[in-house]
């Protein structure tokens, strides 16, 4: 994806209503008109500062797996989340006796 499709992308994401931002103007701009010039280059310092900030709605759905599992379930198919999630349930089925005593 090109630095500036990425950069609409993430504007469009965060569009809303109450923007004052004339965005058929945007739109009508042209990549080759659009001036990076007082954006400073992101550096290898850069980088190692930075921090992955996960939007509260979407920090719940955040697990951590060892590689090894990982790619197991996902050698399993394209919906290995919703095995993930299947097996993880069926785990709690069987224990949940053994919790409640």
């Amino acid at each position: 994806m090109k630095k500036v499709s990425l950069i609409w992308h993430t504007l469009m994401l965060h569009a809303n209503s109450t923007s004052r931002t004339n965005w058929a103007a945007l739109e009508s701009r042209s990549e080759e008109n659009i001036d990076y010039s007082d954006i400073p280059p992101l550096t290898d310092d850069f980088f190692e500062r930075a921090t992955l900030r996960i939007p509260a709605d979407q920090a719940h759905n955040l697990v951590q797996l060892d590689p090894d599992v990982k790619q197991w379930f996902q050698a399993q198919g394209e919906q290995y989340k919703t095995l993930i999630n299947n097996v993880l349930r069926q785990y709690i089925e069987r224990n949940k006796t053994q919790r409640q005593a």
